[in-house]
């Protein structure tokens, strides 16, 4: 039997959908399973997509995330992710860290604690400023 660490990059096919989330299919050997709350895209029966092991389990199932763990990882990519659409909608968006959880989701494709995680850095950085309505991308970054 394959032993996986927790962090380590898998292969998954996706399975099938339950109230409590996805089953997948783990580097084609054992089963894991996606939580319902943690995925923030259309997921398909047999998409086969990259993932990572965010816990194993004692009974030897894995708990599966879409997302790097650790909070480095998934940070950048959510900056990313919000600089990308910033620059997409003219340097403003009308999402606050007041907006409801799943504006956030929908607007941007991830959870409200990851988007205030990442303006957070973003604004420490002097990239974004956050206004009343929603934050915008300083001049000087617009490339």
């Amino acid at each position: 039997m394959e032993e996986f660490e927790e962090g380590q990059q898998v292969d998954v096919v996706i399975g099938s959908f339950s109230k409590l989330g996805i089953t997948v299919l783990v580097d084609e050997v054992t089963e894991g399973i996606l939580y319902k709350n943690e995925v923030y895209q259309r997921l398909e029966e047999g998409q086969r997509l990259k993932a990572y092991v965010k816990k194993v389990r004692e009974d030897g199932k894995l708990d599966i995330s879409l997302q790097p763990i650790g909070f480095r990882n998934s940070i950048t990519k959510f900056q990313v992710q919000i600089l990308t659409a910033l620059r997409a909608h003219n340097g403003f968006l009308p999402v606050t860290d007041k907006s409801e959880p799943d504006t956030i989701k929908y607007e941007l494709g991830m959870s409200k604690k990851a988007f205030k995680n990442a303006i957070g850095g973003l604004y420490k950085n002097k990239v974004i400023t956050l206004e009343e309505n929603g934050i915008k991308l300083l001049e000087h970054t617009q490339e």
